[in-house]
């Protein structure tokens, strides 16, 4: 098969999505040997040039790139083209997956997308009015796709009961770990204890409720935050404990997860909770939202606290630091469990029966 891969979230600082992108293609190649072409592309501007081919770095050789040098405001460019089939800028494709910004019309082949939660539909007020406007037309073109994906069996279930596909046509792919993340390794010294959180600053990150917990524990433990500024009302940061790490690259990232007491993420709803996944792999305990929607990135091996309760997180990372022999080896082993050669597993045996 020739499989043409979007990969246009990659021209931005990567977040979930973006890793997603590109471990997913990293298990696809693996899985795909010599055996298929996949190509992976992108209507991008002069920074996505740059920018995509550095994140590819190192994929195997059965992917191709071909970036597509559109303007900043690509969308606008591509309209004006005409919106014309993908096969007019990449040939003759077996199968179409497209990711998160667009949805390019196509000749013939399989059609294929992700979704990775449906929090503009069902949160507007915490994402921008841009994202709703994008996802709410992406979703109504999902629903004619022949193969849809979801990162987990909570995602999954909302796509078919919220958009109305035929549950056959959906696939779960739940992430893999990057191998940036694992217990072997520097671990950060930021000169006390401290809780780990990462998140972009957004409001349904929920970065609020872990500022009023560590009111309670601040004498034991400080709150460090990484994660860059996103949208709407921003937590108080600037109090004491609380330290403001900002982006940080993968191999910073591990050294704070391994040199964590504790990782916390306080979501009130996401597609999967990778950092949960993160975290576990490099060998700290983690405290996660009780929000049905963390509940496979958890599994047993993390404890759970109430979204709205300070007092019931200061409590479980307490507890969690207290509990650190019994739940790392259980994080260690749960974290296994996920692998990217299993994501291309299943898009690879998804594509191939939808032909």
């Amino acid at each position: 098969m020739r499989i043409a891969f979007d990969v246009s979230p990659l021209s931005h600082e990567l977040t979930g999505i973006g890793n997603y992108i590109r471990g997913s293609l990293e298990g696809l190649c693996d899985v795909a040997g010599g055996r298929h072409e996949i190509v992976a592309f992108a209507p991008t501007s002069p920074q996505g040039m740059r920018r995509i081919p550095e994140i590819l770095a190192g994929l195997p050789l059965t992917l191709r790139l071909r970036l597509l040098p559109f303007a900043h405001q690509w969308r606008q460019a591509w309209s004006r083209l005409g919106r014309p089939a993908v096969e007019r800028f990449l040939g003759p494709v077996d199968v179409l997956h497209y990711t998160d910004w667009m949805f390019p019309p196509q000749r013939e082949g399989v059609r294929s997308t992700m979704i990775h939660d449906l929090v503009p539909l069902h949160h507007p007020e915490w994402v921008t009015q841009r994202t709703r406007s994008m996802h709410s037309a992406k979703y109504a073109d999902a629903r004619s796709c022949d193969t849809v994906f979801a990162n987990s069996q909570f995602t999954a279930a909302d796509v078919v009961t919220t958009l109305g596909v035929e549950p056959a046509r959906v696939h779960v792919a739940p992430p893999g770990i990057r191998r940036s993340f694992g217990a072997d390794g520097e671990h950060a010294d930021l000169g006390r204890e401290y809780v780990l959180t990462v998140a972009t600053l957004e409001p349904r990150k929920n970065l609020r409720i872990l500022v009023e917990a560590q009111r309670l524990f601040r004498e034991r433990l400080a709150l460090a935050v990484v994660g860059g500024a996103g949208w709407g009302e921003q937590p108080v940061l600037d109090a004491p404990g609380i330290i403001r790490l900002g982006r940080q690259s993968d191999e910073e990232l591990a050294a704070l997860y391994r040199g964590a007491a504790v990782v916390a993420y306080p979501s009130r709803f996401e597609g999967f909770g990778i950092p949960i996944l993160e975290a576990m792999a490099s060998g700290v305990p983690v405290v996660a939202s009780s929000h049905e929607s963390l509940d496979e990135a958890a599994g047993d091996a993390a404890l759970r606290a109430d979204p709205d309760d300070a007092g019931a997180w200061a409590n479980a990372l307490a507890e969690a630091v207290e509990r650190r022999s019994e739940l790392v080896p259980l994080g260690l082993a749960h974290a296994r469990s996920f692998t990217w050669r299993r994501v291309g597993e299943v898009m690879l045996t998804a594509w191939e029966a939808a032909r």
